[in-house]
């Protein structure tokens, strides 16, 4: 099973993948630029080499790019709309300088518009604008969000609507959070709530589409809307329904990703604590 975590950048995303491994990482989440800033460096040819060379040796694959928190790809004002979208763009062709083939984003709010449909339907709009000018080797991702504020993707109907109006283009797919996912009401912590939760998941979306798990504890309650990610096993959702993620055998190729708190030391005790869930 394909384990990990998000590090903190070491300097170059060579060294942010080789901290990675030196936890015992088979999975990776980076940042490829500042995610709480709009500019960002052009990609020097010769560090994408080192990392490209790294990842292969390595056999960490795939690594997984979190987009800029900026994103919000269905502003209502065209022009901040555009930027947000070109920033996606320039995330999306880095990682494919890189090598890295997923590409992670929340997508955007609804804020501003009138019912919650019209604004993922100028959502689906900019992907597609988004997948048609970028690179072909790097899918993009939109991730189940808490719901805090107006932001979009905290229901599986939402990701399944941009599925539908992208036609199943295959270079859009979903990366699942657990925190997200618990606070905006999908239950994990028991037996039957897990089963139902995944049931639901794939007659709505379709396990097919899932690409990536952010596996991430919960400080705050179930649907209480609000993200706060906490260490395995000692928030809201409890041990068990991690037990039942490491052990499930439909997600065997599929990257696993801690983004818990006090990183990397944190992500240390995380990602043993989930090897040691594995069952034989």
């Amino acid at each position: 099973m394909k384990l990990g975590a998000h590090m903190p950048s070491a300097g170059s995303l060579a060294k942010t993948l080789q901290s990675g491994l030196d936890i015992g990482c088979t999975a990776l989440q980076v940042f490829t630029s500042s995610p709480r800033q709009w500019a960002a460096k052009p990609v020097d040819p010769e560090a994408a080499t080192e990392f490209r060379k790294l990842a292969d040796a390595s056999g960490l694959q795939p690594v997984i790019s979190h987009d800029s928190y900026l994103i919000n790809i269905c502003e209502r004002e065209p022009e901040l709309r555009q930027r947000a979208i070109n920033g996606l763009k320039a995330e999306m062709g880095r990682c494919a300088q890189y090598g890295i083939p997923l590409v992670v984003s929340h997508l955007g709010a609804w804020k501003g518009y009138e019912t919650e449909e019209a604004a993922l339907k100028v959502m689906a709009e900019g992907i597609k604008e988004i997948l048609a000018d970028t690179d072909g080797s790097v899918t993009l991702l939109g991730e189940t969000t808490a719901g805090q504020g107006s932001s979009l993707n905290y229901r599986f109907e939402h990701l399944a609507f941009l599925i539908e109006a992208l036609k199943g283009d295959a270079r859009f797919g979903v990366c699942l959070d657990t925190c997200h996912i618990f606070v905006a009401g999908y239950d994990l912590r028991t037996d039957d709530a897990y089963d139902a939760t995944w049931a639901a998941f794939d007659r709505i979306i379709g396990i097919k589409y899932l690409k990536a798990i952010h596996c991430n504890d919960s400080k705050k309650p179930f649907r209480s809307r609000v993200d706060r990610h906490e260490h395995i096993g000692k928030g809201e959702i409890g041990i068990q329904a991690f037990e039942r993620l490491v052990n499930d055998p439909r997600f065997e190729q599929i990257p696993i990703v801690l983004e818990t708190p006090d990183a990397p030391e944190g992500h240390v005790r995380n990602l043993n604590l989930l090897k040691s869930l594995r069952r034989p």
